[in-house]
């Protein structure tokens, strides 16, 4: 019984080393992600940092672009023209969630029709987060959390009886606001800097590679937060359990 205790154990601690390997590179299981990371050379404009290993395909980093895209009916300019340095940077936040294959050690479950999985607390880079929110300050919206309570009756996102559209900086008073509310905690502010390897970064030079591969690879070895990859472990561990009961 001792031995088949030291088995058990030896075979958790190999399972779990190959599991945060798992989530360096991988897709989450979404509605337009590919199934597995891979290269895609006719990525469209900001998508192509991603172009050397992508989890998005060029039709969907195309359609990341568009003001009202097929990827979810959603319309960035629902309370007026959303400025153009604004735009950009909800550009670059749809292209780091379709694209990146580096955001597996904070990938949970989803209870959505549209997709089983979705990515939460992802810890942003301060100079990402802030700039986002300064370059959005003076556009308009009429709420905080942008992935419930719309009205869709039209098909496609407008603002829900009663509520007043406003700027951006009503809406949102701090960078973190804007960061953590918008997409209901998918990403978390930090105070960490850009290069410093413990922060995801919205933009970057392909030319010196990709920062994030680092990051994930950080976060897979000490946890992103208290426990690393509960899905790959899960899926890995199970099986040997099972099977030693």
């Amino acid at each position: 019984m001792a031995a088949r205790w030291a088995v058990l154990g030896l075979l958790a601690a190999c399972v779990a080393s190959a599991a945060k390997e798992s989530v360096l590179n991988m897709c989450m299981d979404a509605k337009h992600h590919k199934t597995k990371p891979g290269p895609e050379g006719a990525l469209h404009g900001q998508c192509v940092l991603w172009k050397d290993n992508a989890c998005c395909t060029a039709n969907t980093s195309t359609e990341a672009h568009q003001d009202q895209s097929y990827l979810y009916n959603f319309n960035w300019n629902h309370c007026g023209v959303m400025p153009e340095k604004c735009k950009q940077h909800f550009i670059q936040d749809t292209c780091l969630y379709e694209c990146s294959p580096n955001l597996g050690p904070w990938i949970d479950q989803a209870d959505t029709s549209w997709r089983r999985e979705r990515i939460l607390n992802v810890p942003l880079c301060k100079e990402d987060c802030e700039l986002w929110w300064e370059d959005c300050q003076d556009a308009v919206t009429c709420k905080e959390n942008w992935h419930k309570g719309w009205n869709w009756t039209s098909g496609t996102n407008r603002c829900p009886r009663g509520f007043m559209c406003q700027p951006f900086k009503y809406v949102f008073p701090r960078p973190a606001d804007l960061c953590e509310k918008i997409w209901s905690n998918s990403y978390k502010y930090t105070t960490e800097h850009r290069g410093g390897g413990r922060c995801i970064q919205m933009w970057f030079d392909p030319a010196n590679g990709n920062p994030n591969v680092a990051v994930a690879k950080y976060y897979a070895q000490n946890g992103r937060d208290a426990s690393p990859a509960p899905r790959a472990v899960l899926l890995l561990l199970l099986p040997a359990l099972l099977a030693l009961l």
